[in-house]
């Protein structure tokens, strides 16, 4: 019995891969370029998994055997000081890669991956992707284009955690929160991602405690409403004006 279940909980989370040519994200992912053959020949070498909420998928120091795509799900990058607090510094979501710059540059990981709901991911070995890199120049100038983003976005939390006091970066990272996942049934609802205050903060670089109490002012100014984790806009304009940051 004891073995069934361990059997059956593996058939679970190694469900069949799903079809590249005909995934639903498609449309929003590096894979789109790939012709008929090459998604067929990325069917046969990839091997989709689901994930628990909060299971890590990779680890900071580790080195990558690939690359990871979100095909469902919401998930955190993130770094980890030497007091063991957390610095999340990208989120992503269904259509995203993860993995792309360790294993381009053949390093270790510089962050670790952490799934903020159940998710369902792709993992594509090493050497198909390089292959691919090599004879689809579309799916190289992908890649490229990546990279030159994450540079972009690395210099702007610089100088944000450099210049901009707590209360513009709290009110930023629900802006870019409403960005990356939007809203639950459209602009008058709940942001469609469940974080808690602690991940909140790890995404601003401060306090949990001064999150609380910024989101409490917020509430108080009616920029936004809360109910348990949920964070739904009330005032967009207003919280961009305090964002201190151009529409």
């Amino acid at each position: 019995m004891i073995l069934y279940i361990v059997i059956l909980k593996y058939m679970v989370k190694n469900l069949g891969n799903i079809s590249c040519e005909y995934c639903k994200i498609r449309p929003d992912s590096i894979f789109k370029s790939l012709n008929r053959k090459e998604s067929g020949n990325l069917d046969l070498n990839k091997k989709c998994s689901i994930y628990n909420r909060g299971q890590v998928i990779f680890s900071e120091g580790s080195y990558p055997a690939g690359l990871y795509c979100i095909n469902d799900g919401k998930i955190k990058l993130y770094k980890t000081g030497t007091e063991g607090k957390e610095q999340i510094v990208r989120l992503h979501k269904s259509g995203d890669i993860l993995g792309y710059r360790a294993l381009i540059s053949g390093k270790s990981y510089s962050t670790s991956a952490t799934t903020l709901e159940d998710s369902r991911i792709c993992f594509i070995p090493r050497d198909f992707i390089f292959n691919i890199i090599r004879d689809n120049v579309n799916f190289s100038l992908s890649i490229i284009k990546l990279l030159t983003q994450d540079l972009e976005e690395a210099e702007n939390r610089l100088l944000n955690l450099a210049q901009k006091p707590v209360r513009e970066r709290l009110a930023e990272a629900i802006l870019i929160l409403k960005e990356t996942y939007g809203t639950e049934k459209g602009d008058n609802s709940p942001l469609n991602v469940n974080l808690s205050r602690e991940d909140l903060a790890n995404i601003v670089g401060t306090a949990t405690e001064t999150v609380i109490r910024l989101l409490s002012d917020f509430k108080s100014e009616k920029l936004i409403a809360t109910k348990g984790r949920k964070i739904e806009i009330l005032n967009y304009n207003l919280l961009l004006k305090t964002s201190n940051i151009a529409d």
